[in-house]
């Protein structure tokens, strides 16, 4: 009997190892990235360009990116993950200025840069306004 249990057992382990290994390998390509901007980004895109293009800025990192020579329409996307991870379009350079606009995880906007001057990237924690 104790035979049969540790078989069952093992078997249903290999199993549920299995069922694991191949959905993890599919979910993280469908992660790795969304309208060109790599998981984990914010991505700006070219004057007039479409979401399907290329990204002209990257950026991963927390804390502001002044922008330079950025005028009329582009397209901004937020695709850091986490539910508290914005992006903020600010009028002044080294985020300060009107913070405003944010962007939550995998939202996107079409914006006039014209007035921004720098991109911040931060965790908003609730009851901060």
């Amino acid at each position: 009997m104790r035979g049969s249990i540790r078989r069952a057992l093992v078997m249903a382990l290999t199993a549920a190892a299995a069922v694991v290994t191949a959905v993890g390998p599919a979910q993280a390509q469908a992660e790795k990235t969304r309208y060109n901007c790599p998981d984990g980004a914010v991505c700006l895109y070219a004057e007039g360009a479409p979401l399907s293009s290329t990204p002209t800025h990257i950026w991963y990192s927390y804390g502001a990116h002044n922008l330079s020579g950025q005028y009329n329409k582009h397209w901004i996307y937020n695709n850091q993950y986490g539910w508290n991870a914005l992006a903020e379009l600010c009028t002044g350079y080294n985020g300060t200025g009107d913070c405003g606009d944010r962007l939550w995880p995998q939202d996107g906007v079409w914006r006039d840069l014209t007035p921004i001057n720098s991109v911040v990237l931060r965790l908003y924690y609730p009851g901060e306004g």
